[in-house]
């Protein structure tokens, strides 16, 4: 394969009238390290060759090649806070939300799609990316938010972790000291990596292989009833649902749909050898993710079909009074863990663990916790990675590889150690609300930048989004970031609290000037002219539209010669 340096060498574009031209593909240069040779970044120690093959026109060889990014993007599927959605769903709508759980996964693989593509074509992650487009206020802001949704989705995927050990001890490690176990066990996988990449790969198939393998057995063992499940999931409709079922659906999609990993896999897709100035490689490149996250995203939604089918078929329509009187008067020492009502069963992954137990037995109680663990910590080492990219992406950082694990860690650990000190386990449904809330407000600061990239094609080249994705993606990332807002009202309009209301609306107020700033750059990526003002005044070129975001390259990038190819 061409490196990239020879690639550029030959073709050098042209300029007509200020405007790059090229006759042939041409790939995006990433940024240069401003302090010389670039140290590799977290997870590209190495690079996986792709097997040469042009006699056909599909290649398991070249699929197998590929195969890894996809797997660890969709552990984001599978962490606790997804698993306790999946378990809340059935309890409170049986079968009936399934299909909610159908489109919102086919939403994340649209998405995902567009975060591997942007990746493979430029070989910048997002975090790079914006970077480089957006001027050093929104850039930060963006950083900010970006950081909070990891803080946000570590916490309760570490407070899982915490969860597990303290089921499987039954009760004997504490929630804090199961955060200090899997912070310690966190460092230790994360250099796997140092024994090859592929290695630390098929760790992660470990991992997703114990969670099938766990919640498998819990269906095996329930036995739900098929027909019922086939209709929850291809028949989009919910009969006799109210309120609670409605909320329920929204939190689906907030759980399935995460920002983080938007980021995360736009950087994973890196850790392939593809010569970007070779168009053929570059549509091979994304075809096999394309093929690889369909089928993770499809394993992903199997093992979440096993978990809401348990507990629609084991608990839908359960009283508390019914369930305590099953688990009193069992081994399973929870005695007296739910109230003495006729409310309906609130359970989250450890009263989950628990009822499972009362219900099939200890063994369920114990499997249910292995899984959570594999969940848990899958999730928890996919969500550094994130942190790593974000950081070094949005802050250029050059840091020792040990400093960077460290500070991500820190920022979001920190929290999470607070609350697994001064939080009780069986209290801790509040926090993972505010925790959902949380990271469905930061779904914007992942959806509009990476549709305004790829709409680019100043950026994309002959790989940016066409009409049909432009407009499809643009009502896909609507209609979601709408359903995760009407989430953030319902929810904040249960404070009853005149102070917060009050804060919850002056933030809102700052909050949607962000939104609107963003969706404005992206209005004019997808072809909105009469938005390109600052382009028509600053650059002169009204049939350029693209151009406007590209005026923002840092200094010091454009004195080293790298620059843009292609459309711009």
């Amino acid at each position: 394969m061409k490196t990239e340096e020879e690639a550029d060498l030959e073709e050098e574009p042209s300029q007509e009238n200020g405007v790059i031209q090229t006759t042939q593909y041409s790939s995006i240069s990433p940024p240069a390290s401003p302090g010389g040779p670039e140290e590799p970044s977290t997870y590209f120690e190495e690079k996986v060759p792709i097997p040469e093959d042009v006699t056909r026109m599909f290649s398991f060889r070249k699929l197998w090649a590929f195969t890894g990014p996809g797997f660890l993007m969709s552990i984001a599927y599978l962490d606790p806070g997804n698993i306790e959605s999946d378990l809340q769903s059935g309890a409170k709508a049986g079968f009936k939300l399934l299909w909610v759980l159908l489109g919102a996964t086919i939403i994340g693989l649209l998405l995902q799609r567009l975060a591997a593509r942007l990746g493979v074509v430029t070989g910048m992650h997002l975090a790079e990316v914006c970077n480089r487009e957006y001027p050093v206020v929104p850039r930060i802001l963006l950083w900010l938010m970006v950081e909070l949704a990891i803080i946000g989705s570590d916490m309760q995927e570490v407070i899982g972790c915490a969860i597990a050990f303290n089921l499987l001890s039954v009760g004997r490690i504490p929630l804090w000291a199961g955060v200090l176990i899997t912070i310690i066990d966190t460092f230790v996988f994360l250099f796997l990596d140092k024994y090859g990449l592929r290695k630390l790969e098929a760790f992660f198939g470990f991992l997703i292989t114990i969670m099938a393998v766990s919640f498998g057995y819990e269906y095996v063992l329930v036995s739900p009833d098929q027909g019922q499940l086939l209709k929850g999931m291809f028949m989009p409709y919910c009969e006799g649902c109210g309120p609670l079922q409605l909320e329920q659906a929204v939190g689906i999609v907030g759980a399935v749909i995460m920002p983080h990993n938007i980021y995360l896999h736009s950087a994973l897709v890196k850790s392939r050898q593809i010569d970007r100035g070779n168009k053929k490689e570059v549509k091979e490149a994304n075809k096999y993710y394309f093929i690889e996250s369909t089928i993770a995203l499809f394993i992903s939604f199997l093992i979440n079909v096993f978990v809401v089918a348990v507990f629609a078929e084991a608990f839908y329509s359960k009283t508390n009074n019914e369930v305590n009187a099953i688990c009193n008067g069992t081994d399973i020492p929870y005695e007296n863990l739910f109230p003495n009502n006729n409310d309906s069963l609130q359970v989250d992954i450890y009263k989950g663990g628990v009822v499972l137990g009362c219900f099939f037995g200890p063994a369920a109680l114990y499997i249910w916790a292995i899984g959570i663990l594999a969940a848990g910590q899958s999730s928890t080492m996919t969500g550094t990675y994130s942190g790593q990219f974000v950081m070094e992406g949005f802050l250029n950082l050059r840091w020792s590889r040990f400093a960077r694990v460290l500070l991500t860690r820190s920022i979001a650990i920190t929290p999470t150690l607070l609350v697994a000190i001064f939080q009780d386990v069986q209290h801790l449904t509040g926090m993972n609300d505010f925790l959902n809330v949380l990271q469905s407000m930061q779904l914007p600061f992942a959806l509009i930048p990476i549709l305004t990239f790829t709409s680019l094609p100043s950026i994309m080249n002959d790989f940016a989004n066409g009409l049909g994705w432009k407009i499809g993606g643009g009502v896909v990332i609507l209609v979601v970031c709408a359903i995760n807002m009407y989430f953030v009202i319902v929810y904040v309009t249960t404070l009853n609290s005149v102070l917060l209301y009050v804060l919850a609306a002056l933030l809102s107020i700052s909050y949607l000037c962000f939104v609107g700033y963003l969706a404005w750059h992206c209005l004019i990526a997808l072809g909105v002219s009469c938005l390109d003002v600052g382009s028509r005044v600053r650059l002169g070129l009204p049939g350029h539209t693209d151009a406007y975001l590209l005026n923002d390259m840092d200094n010091d990038v454009v004195e080293e010669g790298t620059h843009y190819r292609g459309g711009h």
